[in-house]
């Protein structure tokens, strides 16, 4: 391998995890998954130029979607012309900043070592000798994705890219980048990298996530209790800058959760208006369960640390003691627990389905549990 993959140095668990796997030779086909801000481009955009450069490769094609933020449409070649690859060039300029000179860079995709395409030039064709990277796979259309698999030939390497949580298409259940992620966990030679908020190194790009999410909260529509539950908060904290809320006693009845300590609803406020919801002595919350008709409600600050929002709504709140990581593991929310699974899942599974059901509400993210790895004996 060149050496200009070797100085890619990993900030993060993830980013380590993601370059091991791609100087493994066996993997044939990688997907990387995760928030933007999390290097998936980046080192993968490097990985593939170094390895054409040390004629591991002949060449690197990157296939990604172009999209127009305006309409959401997708955009094609015949459409806008040269302004299309000039476009699709600058991202290329963009992700290697310092790291490859622009003038090496544009005699590469001269002679045809770099291709940057979209993810129709790659139905048809067949690739030999070339790592195949598509890039924002969660635009691209998932009978698009699912045909780069068939485009692979003789000693090649595909790496697929994507953001299934926040950068995917509103109202659509499964993108591109969910199916292929999906599709690669059971695939032969396939590894997947599931990046999460821990892995974003990027200056701004927390922040820039958290606003998103505060948006995508703000823009949900309201059924008719939520609206009156937001109309009595207005009453009793017309001071509070409340996001959201959610109801959620439908989902309680069809799990038939009965437990008193399970929340009816939950408010969602702007960080740093929660005591404006609650009140100094609980007063204006207690207002507002009595006014609103919900019996229990729970409230939580608009941020990324979802072991709160997790504690919130579960019906035992000392379990987040038993909580290691909660973070993004391809669409969904994955809770990795040290002990204590059974009583975090609930029985029949009620509380993590309770669990799953308000987040899909909220966020359209699933939520999973998991057990912490133990270290074998021989380590």
């Amino acid at each position: 391998m060149s050496s200009l993959f070797d100085n890619v140095k990993p900030l993060t668990t993830g980013q380590e995890r993601l370059i091991n796997v791609l100087k493994d030779d066996s993997n044939e086909v990688i997907g990387a998954f995760g928030p933007t801000g999390t290097g998936k481009s980046f080192i993968t955009v490097i990985y593939g130029i170094s390895a054409v450069l040390s004629g591991r490769f002949k060449r690197l094609i990157i296939a990604r979607p172009l999209i127009d933020i305006t309409s959401g449409r997708l955009e094609s070649p015949e459409e806008l012309g040269d302004l299309y690859y000039r476009v699709a060039g600058q991202y290329l300029y963009d992700i290697l900043g310092d790291m490859v000179p622009r003038d090496d860079m544009e005699k590469m995709l001269r002679d045809g070592k770099v291709i940057v395409t979209d993810v129709n030039y790659l139905r048809g064709r067949t690739f030999d000798e070339s790592v195949i990277l598509l890039d924002d796979a969660q635009h691209a259309p998932p009978e698009n994705a699912a045909e780069v698999l068939m485009r692979m030939g003789r000693n090649a390497k595909l790496i697929i890219a994507g953001d299934p949580i926040l950068q995917r298409p509103l109202g659509i259940e499964k993108d591109g980048a969910t199916l292929m992620r999906e599709v690669l966990l059971n695939e032969e030679n396939a590894m997947v990298v599931d990046l999460g908020l821990k892995d974003i190194i990027r200056p701004g790009a927390k922040r820039g996530l958290k606003l998103m999410f505060e948006l995508r909260l703000r823009r949900r529509g309201l059924n008719d209790d939520e609206k009156k539950l937001i109309d009595v908060i207005r009453v009793h904290a017309p001071d509070a800058d409340v996001v959201t809320v959610v109801g959620f006693r439908d989902i309680k009845e069809s799990l038939d959760i009965k437990s008193e300590n399970v929340p009816d609803a939950l408010i969602v406020a702007k960080e740093g208006y929660l005591g404006r919801v609650v009140g100094k002595g609980g007063e204006r919350i207690k207002a507002i369960e009595n006014d609103s008709g919900f019996k229990l409600i729970r409230t939580v600050e608009m941020s990324l640390d979802f072991k709160q929002w997790i504690r919130t709504i579960h019906p035992m709140s000392w379990i987040t003691k038993h909580i290691v990581d909660v973070d993004f593991a391809g669409p969904e929310l994955q809770v990795t627990l040290r002990r204590e699974m059974g009583a975090f899942v609930g029985p029949r599974g009620t509380y993590i389905r309770l669990l799953d059901r308000v987040f899909k509400r909220l966020l359209n993210i699933g939520v999973r549990a998991i057990e912490e790895e133990q270290p074998s004996e021989s380590q």
